[in-house]
């Protein structure tokens, strides 16, 4: 299955993923960060990324590698 296209959408607050075989999936992004563990500056390099990368932030769900990612991100503001 390949992708198509990605994207934040701001009604649902989610990301929308579209796949070649005619299938979407759906990734509500407050459910996906409501266990994460942030600071405000995560906070908003998480927002940052669904908006502009959306098919990053699917994938960092989907692995779940999120955490680390944020925890990463944060490391680079110490």
């Amino acid at each position: 299955m390949r992708t198509i296209f990605a994207e934040y959408n701001p009604q649902c607050n989610s990301i929308d993923v579209y796949t070649s075989a005619g299938y979407m999936l759906r990734i509500d992004c407050w459910e996906a960060e409501k266990n994460l563990k942030t600071t405000p500056g995560s906070d908003c390099a998480l927002n940052a990324l669904a908006i502009e990368e959306p098919l990053e932030y699917t994938k960092l769900y989907l692995d779940g590698t999120m955490q680390i990612w944020v925890d990463a991100d944060d490391t680079l503001y110490l």
